[in-house]
């Protein structure tokens, strides 16, 4: 079964949510009364829930990391710089890169490369 919401505590929900529609390409989905603003991604995958954070939850205080898929790390993280995003270094792995960053609420990011590796198989 597939994972299709996953939900993230913000100190601060619109910054949250501006941060993820701006350099992620999530739209916004708001119902009346409900205090999680659900975001969308427009080529599918799972929603983030963004959910205010209890008044004694501490800024970055997680044990998940979400990862987006990016072809191109270096200038995906070039582009996003010039858009106030700095990610730190660009990490080489085994076929792939990756680089990391937090999103307003201290929330763990990584851009990665390693969905469009080319596999080796096993001889």
């Amino acid at each position: 079964m597939p994972i299709k919401r996953i939900i993230l505590y913000a100190q601060d929900v619109e910054a949250t949510v501006r941060f993820y529609e701006n350099h992620f390409g999530f739209q916004a989905s708001r119902e009346a009364g409900d205090r999680i603003v659900e975001l969308v991604s427009a080529e599918g995958g799972a929603n983030l829930m963004i959910h205010p954070a209890a008044k004694g939850q501490r800024k970055g205080q997680s044990t998940v990391k979400l990862v987006f898929d990016v072809a191109d790390v270096e200038a995906f993280c070039q582009g996003r710089a010039k858009k106030g995003l700095v990610f730190g270094t660009i990490h080489r792995a085994d076929g792939y890169t990756f680089a990391n960053a937090v999103d307003p609420s201290g929330n763990p990011i990584s851009v990665s490369s390693r969905a469009f590796r080319k596999v080796r198989l096993s001889e």
